[in-house]
């Protein structure tokens, strides 16, 4: 299971065109633009939160399927304790720090591949990267990562 937070429209359909774009060019499944609060988390409970403000630093790009694109967060005291809370709610612990970021395309690409997906969002929305929102509410989604066409993921 994993927590998200989930933008509001208009936000979120902005991200939803965005995303769509990338996909005709790229491949890739469809999934609900999200900021992963936690992921993997045992439990199926939600949690309430007092809203707050997320802001994007820049477009990037990772080594892994789900963490092809992405808007990397701002890691303010919000969103981290925000992450931190649901960690220890749900019994949660990580071999890695907590990277705050909205991905906008799950993908095996190459490294060439995404940096051109960078310059193609760039383009497609050149105020990405100034993009803020705000999150007052969380989900609970199951996500099985062995699940690469995330047809079994389902909001809980």
């Amino acid at each position: 299971y994993s927590v998200w937070a989930i933008p509001r429209d208009p936000i979120k359909e902005r991200l939803m065109n965005l995303m769509q774009n990338l996909r005709s060019e790229y491949g890739g499944p469809e999934f609900v633009p999200h900021v992963t609060v936690v992921g993997l988390s045992r439990l199926t409970e939600r949690d309430a939160l007092k809203p707050y403000t997320v802001g994007v630093n820049s477009v990037s790009r990772g080594g892994s399927f789900y963490q092809c694109l992405y808007l990397l967060i701002d890691p303010t005291r919000e969103v981290m304790e925000t992450s931190e809370h649901c960690s220890k709610h749900f019994g949660y612990t990580s071999s890695t720090p907590y990277m705050p970021h909205l991905s906008l395309l799950y993908g095996d690409l190459t490294d060439e591949m995404k940096e051109k997906a960078i310059e193609n969002v760039k383009s497609l929305d050149d105020s990405i990267d100034k993009l803020t929102f705000e999150v007052s509410s969380l989900a609970l989604y199951l996500t099985d990562t062995e699940d690469k066409s995330l047809k079994g993921w389902k909001k809980v």
